[in-house]
């Protein structure tokens, strides 16, 4: 197993006789779906120059409950996308749904973000934060 860094993201490489797969984390804000879906392209045609890949199978994302990304439209952006690039081409988009949990300061409880907004619902107190759910991580790249 290889790791290879580069600013803003890691890689993990681990390569068999035919096969190769990359942990790949990154951390994306503030784009719509089809810019998200470019900014995966462009960084996923970098990562397979620096790395020799020469054919990406499926790409698996961890898309954060409240992230603001639809999942559906980055699977149709990533159809049309994709199609139009020989490294990507027919690959597979996978989306792993992360759920939103958000945690009280005053009674130190974790609970469901989308069911219960920003209002603890076992104290009442509006001393929360959100632990997790807004993440848009790429999580591993299945290539060749």
């Amino acid at each position: 197993m290889q790791k290879f860094n580069r600013p803003g993201l890691f890689l993990t490489y681990m390569g068999t006789e035919n096969f190769k797969t990359v942990f790949y984390t990154l951390k994306v804000k503030g784009m719509h779906e089809l810019g998200v879906v470019f900014r995966i392209i462009d960084d996923l045609t970098e990562v397979g120059k620096e790395n020799d890949i020469h054919k990406i199978h499926s790409v698996t994302l961890q898309l954060g409950e409240v992230s603001g990304v639809v999942p559906s439209f980055l699977t149709d952006a990533w159809k049309w996308a994709a199609a139009k690039t020989e490294l990507m081409k027919d690959s597979e988009l996978i989306i792993e749904n992360l759920p939103a949990v958000t945690y009280c300061e005053d009674c130190k409880k974790e609970y469901s973000t989308v069911e219960h907004g920003k209002i603890c619902p076992y104290c009442g107190s509006e001393h929360t934060y959100l632990l997790k759910g807004n993440e848009f991580l790429i999580k591993e790249i299945a290539a060749t």
